[in-house]
């Protein structure tokens, strides 16, 4: 007897600068090293905004295509090989939506189970959907390339944004002493995580180098904004030993500054695993450190807390496009999580 064609609903680009469409679609079978999840939440981030418009080349992505880079749910299956999860094993991870993978707006995908870690027991769902592809960027840059550790001085820009919330919660947790840059819609949450708040709309980058190092510079500078942002990076850094890392170095910049303090530089680019299939297997241990700093206390996501379903996925996009949200927006799959 023929086995029954299991379907699923997912949000699917048909074309660019269109909202998604709602659609019913084929579930996915994993293959060997493959984890069939059960997608709870999907979060969503601004890459996205930029696939939709068709200003993301570097995101491989082939219409129609399923968007949603970060997910977390339950394990449903795995593929030939995979030892590391079970059925039922709450997960979380960069999961798809750039490179011919398919994302996690649906109620299924099928992702590389070297991509995955287990869910963080004291985060809820779209809590753990939020943190992926942030936390793993801002580890990349402090930890890997900069090295970050106690008693260093760390100055993260964009702190209350989503990477750079995260960055400064995990310079806190290596012991270093933590500046960040924001509006002044974020000086208060910077507030709440212990990080001297800089409000750059008041404070020239002389000011405030001056006040906070005595215009000696700080150890580490981590770039989430990109731009003049990255130039008045290469301006704050400390001589010799200082470290300027950007997760938005894509625009064309005078090395100049950063070479006459004889410092360095690291450039980010946190979809390459997905995009070239090396280097999976590290995502996976960053999410396995993140889980245990969260489980911790030392790491919580933010998150908007205005709730969105499966296909409230054009408005949740809206929110985030319109930068009036503090916080991660997160799309609720199932109807429970809402």
């Amino acid at each position: 007897m023929k086995k029954p064609t299991l379907t699923m609903h997912a949000m699917v680009l048909e074309k660019y600068n269109e909202e998604l469409e709602f659609r019913v679609m084929s579930r996915p079978t994993p293959g060997k090293g493959q984890v069939l999840v059960k997608v709870m939440a999907s979060g969503l981030n601004p890459l996205d905004l930029k696939v939709m418009a068709g200003k993301a080349a570097h995101a491989r992505v082939t219409l129609p295509a399923i968007l949603g880079i970060d997910g977390a749910g339950i394990v449903e299956e795995v593929g030939e090989g995979v030892t590391d999860f079970k059925p039922l094993d709450e997960v979380y991870g960069m999961m798809g939506g750039i490179g011919g993978h398919p994302g996690t707006l649906a109620e299924y995908v099928v992702a590389d189970a070297d991509l995955l870690a287990r869910k963080p027991q004291n985060l809820s769902m779209k809590e753990a959907a939020a943190l992926p592809l942030v936390f793993i960027t801002a580890w990349e840059g402090l930890v890997d390339r900069a090295k970050v550790r106690a008693g260093q001085k760390v100055l993260i820009h964009g702190g209350s944004g989503g990477v750079g919330h995260i960055a400064v919660q995990i310079a806190k947790a290596f012991g270093a002493e933590v500046f960040a840059t924001g509006s002044a819609k974020g000086l208060s949450y910077l507030a709440t995580l212990n990080a001297e708040g800089i409000d750059y709309t008041t404070k020239t980058p002389e000011e405030y180098l001056k006040q906070y190092t005595d215009s000696e510079g700080f150890d580490i500078v981590f770039d989430t904004i990109g731009g003049e942002t990255l130039d008045n990076s290469f301006k704050s850094i400390r001589p010799y030993h200082g470290h300027v890392v950007s997760a938005l170095g894509w625009g064309t910049h005078s090395i100049a500054p950063l070479s006459f303090r004889g410092a360095t530089y690291s450039g980010i680019f946190t979809l390459l695993p997905l995009l070239t299939g090396k280097g999976r297997q590290h995502h996976g241990k960053i999410l396995q450190e993140a889980t245990k700093l969260v489980e911790a206390g030392k790491i919580k996501p933010l998150i908007h807390p205005e709730k969105f379903s499966l296909v409230d996925a054009n408005r949740a996009y809206r929110v985030m496009e319109s930068r009036k949200s503090l916080g991660k927006v997160v799309v609720g799959i199932r109807e429970s999580i809402l």
